[in-house]
């Protein structure tokens, strides 16, 4: 039977699409985590912004919460569906919209993938430059919503440094064009930036112009492998300071393990404890030469074993896909995962704190690190043992990771890099965020969002 709310809606926007079948309900209603029961309503699929603004008025007036989605490939349950919600995808709104030459920007729908974001820069010579692993199934909507980093971070930024002008819906209905692609606006607040990293709890992000910059410099990747973890940021440090980095990517050697297991090919003849991808800038003899002197001079100091250079954008690829297909590989484990950020120069003392609470809180459970260490950003994965039970599993990493905040709280870091909040970390929040933050932040959602339906019960509840 259908619900006659749902007759509202469609006699609000008629050309609307709407799922109901149980397989859309499952397959809208959850992201990367898998721990929550996904139960939503319907499946909006707007093909503008005035069905946009048609969804949020009918749901204001019928009291009814909405989920906005992009990918879903979110791993804090941020686009979780689990309680009777509307999921509003944005995934008919995919199209590149205008590029101005002059300005080097690029107007796109909510719903574009990031990959196809990268190929239609690369249509005017262009490049956007943030990158990660989900690029295929990721949007950019979802990007902004969460200020997503990725693999390239220590180079351009996050999302947040790469968006000139956005479009949005806000939980009141109204539309908001926010900076226009503007370079110097003094006019007051800057209303966008508010809406990166807001999770969809403000609004809808339906339009994004980004900015985009000069195609990377000839690069090569590196593959070094580590003896100990206490020489990482050595390693790090002296990469840096003779190179021009792209990326830094730090992995263990269980991290490279389930890679292995999940079909990539073995790097060197023996394993090692840790390693790191890192892709520099080349393209003349100084810089190659550069390359080959950090390297020498590690192994010389002791803190590389071995390490391999690629020859051909192939075998570069081959090197990244033993970093890049780490989530891919684990992901049968129903890993718990852990998304934290200190600063750069507090890294080499948080993970030494870190290494040893995991050490004694996880005797026998099978940790795997990695993370984007040139900009503080580290990832922990816990791996369910088989015979667990899920629950019992999810219990006993949450009372580690009340440690793990408490830690974080010292350091002044954060409980998330680049995942966002959502419900597996808000009740984390007041680590990273005092009381009087939070208060404003619920402040400026009351205006935005005055009902209360934008993705509610994520990154803090209502009071």
């Amino acid at each position: 039977m259908t619900d006659p709310r749902l007759d509202a809606l469609r006699h609000a926007a008629p050309a609307l699409r709407l799922k109901t079948d149980p397989a859309d309900l499952e397959h809208y209603g959850r992201d990367w985590t898998r721990r929550w029961t996904p139960a939503p309503l319907a499946i909006a699929l707007p093909g503008d912004v005035e069905e946009v603004q048609a969804v949020v008025r009918w749901a204001r007036a019928q009291g009814i919460a909405l989920v906005p989605s992009g990918g879903r490939t979110g791993l804090s349950g941020g686009a979780v569906a689990a309680a009777g919600e509307i999921v509003v995808s944005l995934e008919r709104m995919n199209r590149a919209l205008e590029f101005d030459p002059i300005d080097r920007t690029l107007t796109v729908q909510a719903g574009m993938p990031l990959e196809a974001l990268h190929n239609a820069a690369r249509e005017h010579g262009l490049q956007y430059p943030v990158d990660f692993a989900a690029r295929g199934s990721c949007t950019i909507g979802g990007n902004i919503a969460t200020n997503a980093g990725g693999i390239r971070v220590i180079r351009y930024g996050n999302t947040r440094e790469w968006i000139a002008g956005l479009k949005v819906v806000t939980g009141a209905g109204e539309v908001l064009h926010l900076n226009r692609g503007l370079i110097k606006n003094s006019s007051g607040y800057d209303l966008r930036q508010l809406f990166v990293g807001s999770e969809g709890t403000l609004g809808i992000v339906v339009e994004a112009t980004v900015r985009l910059t000069d195609p990377p410099p000839p690069s090569n990747v590196m593959l070094l492998a580590l003896p100990s973890f206490d020489v990482l940021m050595k390693v790090f440090a002296a990469f840096r300071e003779r190179l021009q980095l792209e990326a830094f990517e730090f992995f263990t050697g269980r991290a490279l393990h389930h890679v292995l297991a999940h079909g990539a090919q073995p790097p060197f003849a023996e394993m090692h404890p840790y390693y790191v991808v890192t892709e520099f800038a080349i393209g003349d003899e100084a810089r190659e030469a550069a390359a080959m002197a950090a390297f020498e001079h590690c192994l010389e100091q002791g803190w590389v074993g071995d390490g391999v250079i690629s020859q051909s954008d192939a075998q570069a690829a081959q090197l990244w896909r033993l970093r890049e297909g780490i989530t891919e590989a684990l992901a049968r484990h129903k890993p718990y995962k852990n998304d934290v950020s200190v600063r750069v120069s507090r890294m080499p003392a948080f993970l030494e704190e870190t290494q040893a609470l995991l050490g004694r809180a996880y005797p026998d459970f099978d940790v795997v690190w990695f993370g984007h260490i040139g900009d503080g950003n580290l990832h922990i994965n816990v791996l369910k043992p088989e015979g667990l039970d899920d629950a019992v599993f999810v219990r006993q990493c949450e009372d580690v990771t009340r440690l793990l905040a408490q830690s974080l709280a010292r350091h002044e870091g954060s409980i998330s890099a680049e995942h966002g909040i959502g419900l597996v970390k808000k009740g984390y929040l007041e680590s990273t965020r005092s009381a009087a933050e939070i208060a404003v932040m619920r402040g400026i959602r009351g205006v935005l969002d005055p009902d209360g339906i934008m993705n509610p019960g994520k990154l803090f509840d209502l009071l």
